[in-house]
This record gives C-alpha cells, structure tokens and sequence, in this order.
C-alpha cells in the first residue's frame, strides 16, 4: 500500500493542505511532505498522529475504498430509517454510506407527542435546522422555544438539549450537524 499517496489523496479530498493538517497534526509541513513523496515511512504512533489532524481513525485510512467514487444522489427508498418507531421520530440521514463524513445532514419526522427523551442530549459540535411543516419544542440550556414552519435553530451541542413535538400533526426538519454524531 502506498501510505503516501493514500494521505495526499484523503487530505485533498477533505480540502486540506498540507500546512493546515501539519498544524493541525501538530507536526512540521515538511513531515506532511516527506510522507506523501513516499520519503519517510511513519510509525504507526506517527500516522495516528497526523490522521488525528483529519480526523480520521487509523481503521478507515488502511481500509477505505479509494477507487470508488463517492455516491453523490440518494433516491428517498434509499435512506435508512435511523430512528426509533416506538420514540416516534424517523431521522433520514443524506451520505449515510459515506465514509469519513464531516457533518450529518438530516431529514427529521416527529410524530405528535414524540421527543428525544428526558434526558437532555449533549455531545461535541454545533447543530442547526429549520422547522419545515409542524411544531417543536425546542430546549437548550434550561431555554424552550416552541419553533413552527420557517422558524430555524442554531446551537452548541455541548449545551444540553432536548426536542419535543407538542403540536396535533407530524413536524419536520432538515437539520445539520458537524462533527457527525450518526
């Protein structure tokens, strides 16, 4: 396997140059450099370090499929149901197959009285979405909204939050987040 070849190729389809991925790694460009040419060959300890940088576990890098070209349309049929029917909320996920994700982009359906529990939900990131047919109750940090049709959202993740459909018909939202938690 060419290790060489095979960063320069995932760092350029990240968008990343090599000096933002040696700062980011926490190396030298010239690291960066000298393993795409193929002039040194890093340890292991040394390649998990500058996939950290990506990010991108040392897993995916020696086992994804670089000569497949990424799936760019998805029919509706073809998004699995990453939800729960008994919690009522279907969450339909664009690029589910896709390896190394930067973000989730999601299509979110809450039945009435549906919501993600209550045990509010905190993780690493950023998220916002926008409230296309219905209601939801939206709490972040002790703070509820009721948000309805053209009404948007944008939050810290870290921040615990909760989504709660208190309305008499199905809402739905298109929302993203980044990095991807499913």
């Amino acid at each position: 396997m060419d290790v060489g070849e095979r960063l320069q190729r995932v760092r350029k389809s990240r968008g990343i140059s090599q000096r933002e991925l040696a700062k980011r790694a926490g190396v030298t460009n010239s690291t960066i450099s000298l393993i795409e040419q193929n002039r040194v060959s890093p340890s292991i300890s040394s390649l998990k370090k500058v996939l950290d940088g990506i990010p991108m576990s040392l897993a995916d890098f020696f086992t994804m499929d670089m000569s497949a070209r990424s799936q760019v349309f998805y029919t509706g049929e073809e998004l699995p149901d990453l939800g729960s029917d008994k919690e009522g909320i279907s969450y339909r996920l664009a690029g589910f197959n896709r390896q190394g994700r930067a973000m989730s982009v999601m299509h979110e359906i809450y039945k009435p009285g549906a919501d993600t529990g209550a045990d509010m939900l905190t993780h690493q990131g950023e998220e916002a979405g926008f409230v296309v047919r219905g209601m939801i109750e939206l709490t972040v940090a002790g703070e509820a909204r009721v948000l309805q049709p053209g009404d948007a959202y944008y939050f810290e993740s870290h921040l615990p939050h909760r989504f709660r459909n208190v309305g008499e018909d199905e809402c739905e939202i298109i929302s993203a987040n980044n990095p991807p938690t499913f």
